[in-house]
């Protein structure tokens, strides 16, 4: 399994993660609220609030996780990050790969 990453405005955060796992490009998305992100962003320091996702998907399904954030995000150029996480209990790793597969 793997753990994507992806900051976004906080009122768009519900509905990127709602769309992953409706669409069974995710099996869980994880909403952290009110972040602040400062950055340069086309020559200007931008200073902005966020949300960020952990999507935690099937490695099969991060390809086509990674094209719909990028289809649906609204920024031009979205932080989508992919971690391999060094270590995931095993029950849980199973509920993910199992999340994943249609009913």
């Amino acid at each position: 399994m793997r753990v994507i990453l992806c900051s976004c405005p906080p009122d768009r955060a519900a509905q990127l993660a709602r769309a992953l796992v409706d669409q069974g490009l995710a099996a869980c998305v994880s909403i952290i609220p009110q972040i602040q992100s400062i950055y340069r962003w086309k020559g200007d320091i931008q200073h902005d609030a966020e949300s960020i996702l952990l999507i935690k998907v099937a490695l099969a399904q991060v390809p086509a996780c990674q094209a719909a954030l990028v289809g649906m995000h609204p920024y031009e150029v979205p932080e989508i990050i992919v971690f391999t996480p060094e270590s995931v209990d095993p029950a849980y790793h199973a509920w993910v790969t199992a999340s994943m597969q249609p009913d």
